[in-house]
């Protein structure tokens, strides 16, 4: 019997998401913004029952009670969780739901996400207690990589909850806060950052450790806002550096156009 996929949260990550899988399964969109959604597919299909039900809207304080709602809605066979959410997140909802969570984590710049998706490899995790664990596991490997999409199985839900915020997210934050005070030391002494940094340009290219960023104000809908999804005041730096360095530097919310120009685009 044929079932379908449901992609809830038409936004940056869930319409790329969509539109990848629509491409070898059936699958339809759901949004609170109907305008954003194929509603004539979407209730052309309402009885068909459903496989995957995949989660992309933002996270929140309602984001839990939200899946909950989604699960009653829908009634899935399992359930995936593409947006980055706050460590335990997975072992709650999955505590309270009697069908498979995965969570698997999006990596991806935003304008180009529909090609990061094929060219990032899709982490994934269940729980230990998460039931038909070994069925979740395979039907979603599948499901990926009948869309173009390489997979990879970690531990469990918390170490992948943690890479997206600590090693991705936040570590991109570090870089550009280096380049912003190595930016300041460069305008203090009047001297040129970029020809400055090119004395790091081999060090990297051999050794792949002095990334040059740009010192640009940190914005977007990442690096910052997921500051609050951990508790850890050691990270909240990065957003101390980037407010005092936007009140040193008045070029410091365009001066990223410069290095955009310049295919070195790290928006996030």
């Amino acid at each position: 019997m044929m079932k379908k996929n449901i992609v809830v949260g038409l936004g940056e990550i869930g319409n790329p998401i969509l539109k990848i899988l629509s491409k070898h399964s059936l699958t339809v969109g759901f949004d609170t913004d109907e305008k954003l959604m194929n509603t004539a597919k979407f209730n052309r299909l309402s009885k068909i029952e459903t496989n995957f039900l995949h989660i992309c809207i933002p996270f929140g304080k309602n984001f839990e009670d939200n899946v909950y709602s989604l699960n009653s809605k829908f009634r899935p066979e399992l359930i995936v969780i593409h947006s980055t959410i706050s460590p335990y997140t997975t072992q709650k909802i999955q505590s309270k739901i009697k069908i498979p969570i995965i969570y698997s984590a999006t990596r991806g710049v935003h304008k180009r996400m529909l090609s990061d998706l094929k060219k990032y490899t899709k982490f994934y995790a269940l729980e230990k207690n998460a039931p038909k664990k070994q069925w979740a596991s395979k039907e979603f490997s599948k499901l990926m990589k009948k869309s173009g999409v390489k997979t990879k199985k970690l531990t469990d839900p918390i170490t992948l909850e943690l890479s997206k915020i600590v090693v991705d997210t936040s570590y991109y934050g570090w870089l550009i806060n280096y380049a912003q005070i190595s930016n300041l030391i460069a305008k203090k002494h009047n001297i040129d950052y970029d020809e400055m940094w090119s004395f790091a340009d081999e060090i990297h290219k051999y050794l792949g450790n002095r990334p040059k960023m740009f010192p640009g104000f940190i914005g977007g809908h990442c690096v910052i806002p997921n500051l609050s999804l951990i508790n850890e005041d050691s990270l909240w730096e990065i957003d101390n550096i980037n407010n005092i360095y936007s009140k040193k530097v008045k070029n410091a919310k365009t001066i990223a156009k410069k290095y955009v120009k310049g295919k070195q685009s790290y928006d996030k």
